[in-house]
């Protein structure tokens, strides 16, 4: 596990407070094995809320559209894989403090807890050095994707992208049913099928049920693009 003042080099910011930097990396699994008493999680929540506003901040000064593309435009950016792909980017899975267990079975690269963390991460910045150093830390990472997601209409999710494609072909609507839940409680795996007059089109897997819909309705729409 690499020194968190590697991190600090990285991203270029120098906390006052080291161990409001440590607990952003503490994962929950960790507390049994070390006697902590306290892990990310609360920081994670600071930091979804900072995300929120410094993300449609931007949009609503960048892009000129009515509130539910605006909100659309901002899930697309802010969702897990989003975060989970930045926080691979600066390798933050690499400064976890978690149970040998998890981090035996690939928890250092799991998608829901790179993303937490690194929305711990952003919320242990407020605290130690406020909302605009939060901003010059984050927009440099995200304004380039917020730009993209626009331009490419990537806002606009498969499940909507099914849902017209299939009301225009089909005269319905598909309807999303989740076939499967595998791994315990704080590990989920769901597995969706999608159907469209009663037939399948699409099967997707995610942590979330919402992402597994969304992964069965990219599989359909490449079948009925076919």
């Amino acid at each position: 596990m690499r020194k968190l003042s590697e991190l600090e080099e990285k991203i270029k910011i120098l906390f006052s407070d080291k161990k409001i930097l440590r607990l952003a990396f503490i994962h929950r699994s960790f507390l049994n094995e070390s006697g902590e008493k306290e892990n990310n999680e609360r920081l994670e929540f600071l930091g979804d809320a900072v995300l929120e506003i410094i993300v449609s901040d931007y949009i609503f000064r960048n892009i000129s559209e009515k509130e539910g593309i605006l909100t659309s435009i901002r899930s697309a950016v802010v969702k897990m894989e989003s975060l989970a792909e930045i926080a691979r980017e600066l390798s933050l899975g690499d400064f976890l403090y978690m149970a040998k267990g998890e981090d035996q079975t690939g928890g250092r690269n799991r998608e829901y807890i790179l993303a937490n963390t690194f929305e711990a991460l952003l919320g242990a910045i407020y605290i130690d050095k406020g909302i605009d150093t939060c901003r010059e830390f984050l927009l440099p990472l995200l304004n380039t994707r917020i730009d993209s997601v626009y331009k490419e209409k990537s806002f606009i999710d498969s499940k909507t992208k099914l849902q017209e494609l299939s009301q225009s072909k089909f005269k319905q609507a598909p309807q999303y049913f989740i076939v499967s839940e595998t791994g315990p409680d704080h590990d989920k795996t769901f597995t969706s099928k999608v159907e469209i007059n009663s037939k399948i089109y699409g099967k997707g897997e995610g942590k979330t049920k919402q992402s597994a819909e969304e992964n069965a309705a990219k599989e359909a729409l490449k079948e009925l693009n076919k």
